[in-house]
């Protein structure tokens, strides 16, 4: 299956070491979408709802909570930990995301 990059997707880790973010939960894919196509994982972040303001991550409003997006956390997964698809991120925070990927990853 194609994932399209900034789909918000559920995924389940378990089991998981040390301090990486645990259980099921929903994921950001952060991986364009050529990667997706042709390879059997993708690259995400985590998405939580017990956060700090932290500068590597981006809060945003899902399911009428607020939540934030992990980019600290960031990670390749294959793609049958996925088990579902839980919708899009809006534009404005789709370029947050980028902006704080950038600026942890790249500058």
């Amino acid at each position: 299956m194609t994932y399209n990059q900034y789909e918000i997707v559920v995924v389940n880790l378990d089991p998981t070491i040390g301090s990486e973010i645990k259980k099921k939960r929903p994921y950001v894919i952060v991986s364009p979408i050529e990667m997706n196509k042709h390879l059997a994982t993708v690259v995400v972040c985590p998405i939580t709802s017990q956060s700090r303001d932290y500068p590597t991550r981006v809060s945003f409003d899902l399911e009428g909570e607020t939540n934030w997006i992990v980019i600290d956390q960031i990670r390749t997964i294959d793609k049958t930990r996925i088990t579902k698809n839980i919708g899009i991120l809006a534009e404005n925070i789709i370029e947050q995301v980028k902006n704080v990927i950038k600026e942890t990853f790249v500058d």
